[in-house]
């Protein structure tokens, strides 16, 4: 994995649905390893990750970087990254955790780690909530003009399927 995997990690799981394990295992569906080892411990662990990852991606919507500072740092104090190659096949990676952890373990470290990395590379300029009104998902915005409004083309699309078929109907 390399560190943008690692922000992707972070967002899937700070925009997930944590309501039960098959959810758990929905917003984990890339990584296998993880979501079919997943159980209700795994679960409970990770939605606690979920609201601190939230927190800072909302002080960075809010450019509070003294907040972000303190619960990135806390994530990464909670669930350190401990790094450890892995080959297999020809085939060379790193799992920020010891093979025999539990999902939540590696899954927690690599959102912790992939936020300070975005964090360090984007600052809090470039992160938003999406604009849609029954969507609260956050997104990094790397468009050049820094004009991103929604966390997905799905969104997009109903907002503005929306807001045509409201100027279009017959009145």
């Amino acid at each position: 994995m390399d560190n943008a995997t690692y922000l992707d990690i972070a967002l899937r799981l700070a925009n997930a649905d944590l309501t039960d394990i098959p959810a758990l295992r929905a917003a984990l569906h890339d990584e296998p390893w993880w979501s079919e080892r997943c159980d209700e411990t795994d679960l409970v662990t990770l939605r606690a990750v979920q609201a601190e990852l939230n927190h800072a991606l909302d002080a960075a919507v809010a450019d509070d970087e003294a907040e972000v500072l303190a619960t990135v740092n806390r994530l990464l104090a909670a669930n350190p990254p401990r790094p450890r190659l892995s080959g297999h096949s020809g085939t060379w990676h790193i799992h920020v955790a010891s093979p025999d952890a539990p999902p939540a373990t590696e899954v927690a470290a690599a959102a912790g780690w992939g936020l300070a990395q975005a964090f360090v590379h984007h600052g809090t300029t470039r992160w938003g909530t999406c604009a849609a009104d029954d969507c609260t998902n956050h997104f990094l915005d790397l468009s050049t003009n820094r004009a991103k409004r929604f966390c997905s083309p799905r969104c997009a699309n109903r907002v503005h399927v929306a807001a045509f078929r409201s100027r279009t109907r017959p009145e």
